[in-house]
């Protein structure tokens, strides 16, 4: 008996050229945090749904989770930016509906610090006791614009 190749009835899907890395590079590159968001101080996560042909081109993105403030519109604009692979698929048409999840999150400030001591400490005289010293350091950060 021999054995045919099964054949490979799937159909390929598109892909974003690089995989998932490049795909979030992408997004991280051209994200633009929307200035009336960032003054309300407004975080969280939009999600938006689009179809992507068989030529590569994203269609209809739409929100199916907003968030306001202008967050909306951006991950629009983000969405329309993307490019995926051409697929050839025999004597068919493909149109895959996907979505993704575009976090906005404001940039945390962190600052850090080192205190150093140097400096001699005195023997204490015989028959005297220690000297206690302590030092104590205070800092203002001013962060207003």
């Amino acid at each position: 008996m021999t054995q045919h190749p099964k054949k490979n009835n799937m159909l390929k899907m598109p892909a974003y050229p690089g995989g998932k890395k490049a795909f979030q590079e992408f997004i991280a590159k051209n994200f633009r945090y929307p200035k009336e968001a960032e003054d309300a101080n407004i975080e969280g996560s939009v999600i938006v749904g689009y179809e992507i042909t068989d030529n590569g081109m994203v269609q209809n993105p739409h929100i199916i989770k907003g968030l306001g403030y202008g967050c909306d519109e951006e991950a629009i604009r983000l969405i329309r930016l993307l490019r995926y692979e051409k697929v050839r698929n025999k004597r068919v048409r493909l149109k895959l509906t996907t979505r993704i999840t575009i976090h906005f999150n404001l940039q945390k400030l962190s600052i850090s610090y080192s205190v150093t001591e140097t400096g001699k400490q005195e023997k204490p005289e015989a028959g005297s006791e220690p000297k206690n010293s302590s030092t104590s350091y205070s800092y203002t950060i001013d962060l207003s614009s």
